[in-house]
């Protein structure tokens, strides 16, 4: 299950997603994951949260993002949700965005994964191809 959280910028996204993962880490029964742009959120979530740090990782597409997350997979049998902080910060561009979601909803299909992304956007300057992700 691929779960999108979108709004402009200061609408509460990250909040959400910090109470999600803190949730998700007492219940799911496998590692939980927060991937975002700076570690800032150290201290916000709980010490069983895997918190990666991509600031200095040079990722500048889709392509290589997935290709980082798929590395994450390779080295953890047992993760069992991915949250990923601000994509369009991550990636750098919107160019993908239709082709990245729907790479990792075949994961979640194939790996029982699932992930929970915060877009700083208006849901109406998304492509209409991704809405069914949309919580």
């Amino acid at each position: 299950m691929v779960k999108l959280i979108v709004g402009k910028k200061g609408s509460g996204k990250t909040k959400a997603m910090l109470d999600s993962v803190n949730n998700a880490v007492d219940i799911e029964h496998g590692n939980v994951v927060f991937i975002a742009r700076e570690g800032r959120h150290i201290f916000d979530v709980k010490g069983g949260v895997r918190l990666v740090d991509v600031a200095e990782g040079g990722i500048a597409d889709f392509v290589e993002f997935k290709g980082f997350i798929k590395g994450i997979m390779s080295q953890n049998y047992d993760i069992t949700h991915i949250y990923i902080d601000s994509i369009l910060k991550i990636a750098a561009s919107d160019n993908g965005l239709v082709d990245f979601v729907n790479a990792l909803d075949g994961i979640c299909k194939d790996n029982d994964i699932k992930f929970t992304i915060s877009v700083s956007a208006d849901k109406s300057e998304l492509p209409e191809e991704i809405y069914g992700f949309i919580a």
